[in-house]
């Protein structure tokens, strides 16, 4: 069989590594199209997937739509010459591709408000994968399974941290850090939304500084702020860091989740945050494993009350593992979709852990 998988993001590639991997040990073709995007482009080369870049994209509002139409051009022509058996990815630009080259395309879906992109790509996609916690009818093709996308390289059965990492971050044994992760706001469905000010970002990190060491993510690329120290780390080492973490405070979407699933108390602050929330993070929040605030003040108070509490990470934990217990590993998901449920025809919900919505 060949394999097409599209990762546009970073997350993307997360999401779909364990599972190329997998099929390539078994004797399978697989080619990744990716995107040069943030640290997309780092990721595919660290974990040494077979991949071609079809584009690239700045972290900047606008700035896909104006490379858009180029990146339809080299995304036909390389799936045309690659003649995948099965595509897979995230929105439109997998749903296009099989299209164009009469090939069926499974979508993982998490995101709600990519209403634009469900839209476009609907058409187009044989099979909808999202969690049990997605708000939406994708339609007659959709399934649902028990976890999130995340557990495709989280879930306890794959996700091994590395026990090197305080001595990489240049940090003591019992040391306590924080990470604070700030979002570009850069991706379509981003338009029209915001996380914490320039102003908001100095203060919230010489609050976190005062009590613990504090180092900062920035999709944008800013320098990081006040007595704060960069993440210069590879990236692929951001998740091993956020395991070690005592804190995460973000106005991003993904590494909240994330910080949750390794048992990291999370704080998540933007312009999402409210009574049309994404359906993941109003129940990460429900059963106490992440903390949703739009109001500054409510993040530095919640911040520092997580800071001086010893036991919020070992309490955490506890809690992460029983909710846990009944998630699927999403790699073996998408390993059994891709070798028999969807080429066969046979009815997904035979022969994967998933059920139709």
């Amino acid at each position: 069989m060949r394999y097409l998988f599209f990762t546009n993001t970073p997350a993307h590639v997360h999401l779909y590594r364990h599972a190329i991997e997998d099929l390539q040990e078994q004797g399978h073709d697989v080619l990744v199209l990716g995107r040069d995007y943030g640290c997309t482009r780092a990721l595919l080369e660290y974990h040494d997937l077979p991949h071609e870049i079809y584009g690239k994209c700045e972290t900047t509002k606008y700035s896909l739509f104006r490379e858009l139409p180029q990146h339809y051009v080299q995304i036909f022509r390389r799936t045309r010459r690659y003649d995948p058996d099965l595509i897979f990815g995230v929105g439109s630009y997998a749903a296009h591709a099989g299209a164009m080259s009469r090939t069926p395309v499974v979508v993982v879906a998490d995101s709600e408000p990519t209403t634009f992109d469900h839209i476009a790509a609907r058409p187009f996609v044989d099979t909808f994968l999202t969690p049990h916690t997605f708000g939406k009818d994708l339609g007659a093709n959709h399934y649902e399974f028990r976890g999130f996308k995340e557990l495709a390289y989280l879930h306890p059965d794959v996700y091994d941290p590395d026990p090197t990492i305080r001595d990489r971050l240049g940090v003591g044994p019992d040391e306590e850090y924080a990470i604070v992760r700030f979002n570009a706001f850069g991706s379509h469905h981003d338009v029209g939304h915001s996380g914490f000010s320039p102003e908001k970002r100095r203060e919230l990190v010489s609050a976190l500084s005062e009590h613990v060491t504090v180092f900062v993510s920035d999709e944008g690329g800013n320098p990081a702020p006040g007595e704060s120290h960069e993440f210069d780390l590879h990236p692929a080492l951001l998740h091993d860091a956020l395991a070690e973490a005592s804190l995460l405070v973000a106005d991003t979407q993904t590494m909240v989740t994330e910080a949750a699933l390794l048992g990291t108390p999370a704080i998540r602050s933007n312009s999402f945050v409210g009574e049309s929330d994404m359906g993941n993070f109003v129940e990460l929040e429900r059963e106490g494993l992440i903390h949703n605030l739009r109001d500054f003040d409510d993040v530095l108070s919640q911040a520092l009350i997580i800071l001086a509490n010893d036991s919020a990470k070992e309490r955490l934990r506890k809690r992460r593992d029983e909710y846990l217990s009944d998630k699927v590993n999403l790699t073996d998901v998408i390993v059994d979709v891709a070798t028999t449920a969807v080429v066969p025809k046979e009815r997904i919900e035979r022969t994967v852990a998933v059920t139709h919505r």
